[in-house]
Formats: structure tokens, sequence, C-alpha cells
């Protein structure tokens, strides 16, 4: 599910993907899976070709695709290899999805948490300051959704919406590029906490606040109320990653909250400082863990149906 919900938030193109785009999403899927090993070498085209049921030139269009975002190299007479992580473009959004079809990787998971920490309080404050009425109103549909989901599935996609809106009220286009990243940490958060969203007794007042104090034009309170939730998130996804430290150092900082880390008070968009201070915060997550196993033949497409406030 969480796969096919992120195409959805990008809101791609509603039509099929042709043969090439599919087969290099099986290959990307099974890539960043580590089914294909960095350094190691992929299938030839003759078996892609009898896997996939396509043509060469279809094989050929999607190893050139996943050239593109930098997972693969093709070298002339040695075969075509996965590259290294570092050179893989990360923020791609098909990258991205793909991460949602796999099991999740808690440094990768820690990585775009410690992304959500520099980017969504000062997203909350700016939205304070900007919002158009019809932007507040949608993440006031958004919230309300969330406290009236009844099923897993509902309260997924209203709490993705309700970031989504907060993050384009903002109205800082730079942002708006970097959605993808908010969302594949959202619903990979979403996929390991809890299974049933109306126990989420607190994930849905932290939504509440944050909503309350842009809808108030209360910078500093959003950026706070939005702290407050990522350190609860991250606090959430600890306890569900045992093996591994997704640790917040934010702990303790309620009291420097809307202080030296908020959008400029004096009205322009203003949260460089703040942008700037959150950026060169350090987290220490080390030696994070997890073993997976190796995915079948055919990877699920289907994310497991848990579900907890992002």
């Amino acid at each position: 599910m969480s796969e096919l919900l992120f195409y959805d938030l990008k809101e791609a193109s509603g039509l099929a993907p042709g043969l090439a785009t599919q087969v290099s999403r099986e290959l990307g899927r099974r890539i960043v899976a580590g089914h294909f090993p960095e350094g190691g070498l992929v299938d030839d085209e003759n078996k892609l070709c009898e896997r996939f049921g396509v043509s060469k030139s279809v094989v050929r269009e999607a190893i050139k695709m996943l050239v593109g975002k930098g997972l693969l190299e093709v070298r002339r007479g040695s075969g075509t290899r996965v590259r290294r992580r570092a050179s893989w473009q990360l923020l791609d959004d098909d990258v991205l999805a793909w991460h949602q079809a796999v099991e999740p990787r808690p440094d990768f998971l820690r990585q775009l948490m410690d992304v959500r920490h520099v980017i969504e309080p000062n997203a909350a404050a700016w939205a304070a300051k900007t919002a158009t009425v019809g932007q507040i109103a949608e993440i006031a549909e958004a919230s309300v959704k969330m406290e009236k989901a009844e099923s897993v599935r509902d309260f997924v996609v209203a709490d993705a919406l309700f970031h989504r809106a907060v993050l384009r009220a903002a109205n800082n286009e730079v942002l708006m590029a970097m959605e993808g990243v908010i969302f594949s940490a959202l619903l990979t958060s979403i996929r390991l906490t809890n299974a049933d969203p109306r126990d989420n007794g607190e994930s849905v007042p932290l939504h509440r606040a944050i909503f309350e104090a842009v809808e108030a034009r209360d910078a500093d309170a959003a950026m706070a109320a939005m702290n407050d939730h990522l350190a609860d998130t991250r606090s959430r996804l600890a306890e569900a990653l045992p093996g591994a430290r997704i640790e917040d150092e934010r702990s303790g900082e309620a009291g420097n909250r809307g202080q030296g880390n908020t959008a400029d008070p004096d009205g322009g968009r203003g949260g460089g400082g703040g942008m700037r201070e959150a950026g060169n915060r350090t987290h220490a997550a080390a030696n994070a863990r997890m073993t997976t196993g190796s995915p079948p033949d055919t990877p699920a497409r289907k994310s497991a149906d848990t579900s907890n406030g992002g």
C-alpha cells in the first residue's frame, strides 16, 4: 500500500506505466532491497527478457532509466553492475517509492527523520505566516479526517495529506520539491508503529496543535508543535525498532523551541538561521542494525497494513 500511496501523494500521472517503466520499477525494488547487491552484476539481457516476458529494447530502456537514477552502470565487456549506494539519486521519487516496497533500513529511516526535523518545523512556521485561507482549510480538513478515521488506510491517507498541506502552505517551491522525502519518512514510520489508528491517543492532538497554531498565525507555536510531534514520532520508532537506535537529541529542548530556530518575527519568510541551526545539529544514532531476508523473485508491492501517526 505504501508505495502506491507514495505515488498518489506525489500526484503521479494516472496513466498506466509503459513496459520499460514497469521493468525498471521491478529491478529498482530488487536493487533497493539488496537482491542485487552493490557492486554486483544484474542478470544479463537475455535472462531479463525471459523473466519479464519483454523484448530486448524494453529491457535496454529500463536499464537506461536506472542508469539515469544512479543505480546502475553499464560497462562494455563487463556487464551491468549496481553502483554504490552513495551514487544513487536518493531524492528521486521512484527511488524513494521503492524503499516503501522493502523492509525499512533503520539507518536510512533515521536520516529521513533528520531531514524532517530540519524541514517540517520551519515549514510549519512559514505556513503560519504565508498560508492562504484555502490552504489553512486543507490542513483543517486533513486534521478532521485523522480524528474520524476508522480504517488503517483512511488514517494513513489523512495523516499524509496533513503533512503535505502544511508543507505546501509554506508557499516555498524548493520545499515543495522535497515532498518526496517527507512522504517516504512518513509512510515508513506508519508501517512500523501501531496496528490500529484509533490507538493514536497522542498523535491526533499533536496534529491538531499544529493546525491551531497555523490557523492562529503563530509561527513560534507552529514550529514548537511540529517539533513536539516529530519527537513523539521518533520515540515511537525507537520502540518499534528495538534492534536499532533512532534517537531524538531534541528531547529536553522544549524550552528552546520557538527561540532562535523560528521564522522571522518581523514578517519576512525568515527562519534561515533556524534552518541552519537545525541542519547543523548532529544525531548520535550509531550502529543501526536490522537483519532482513532475501526478497522473493517477484517483490511484494504490499506494505504491512500497520499504522501510526507520522
